[in-house]
């Protein structure tokens, strides 16, 4: 009697093991997947950019890139206080007319 009982529980197949692969789908699609496109993008801004793009650094100071050294790896930027040498990483924004929401008329 205990043997058929146990062999009828044991039989189903367990939700578990479907739910746990679409979890992960699930998590790669709406995770993942987006953060690794937005980090593409800003690594090819950060490359291209070049003099006289107005930016915003990660910091959030904003400013106009007024040098690009190539050698190492660096950029000045024109604030209102001055000039600041940063990281070309440390560039996370470009602040130009296609990049920024359009205004609603």
């Amino acid at each position: 009697m205990f043997q058929v009982i146990f062999l009828q529980a044991g039989s189903g197949l367990d939700l578990n093991m479907f739910m746990l692969p679409l979890a992960l789908v699930v998590l790669y699609f709406f995770m993942i997947r987006p953060q690794m496109k937005r980090q593409k993008k800003e690594k090819a801004f950060q490359q291209e950019m070049g003099k006289g793009t107005k930016v915003i650094t990660s910091s959030g100071i904003h400013g106009k890139v007024v040098d690009v050294n190539d050698a190492d790896n660096t950029v000045t930027i024109e604030t209102g206080a001055g000039k600041i040498k940063f990281e070309r990483s440390a560039i996370s924004l470009e602040l130009s007319k296609k990049y920024l929401p359009k205004e609603k008329k």
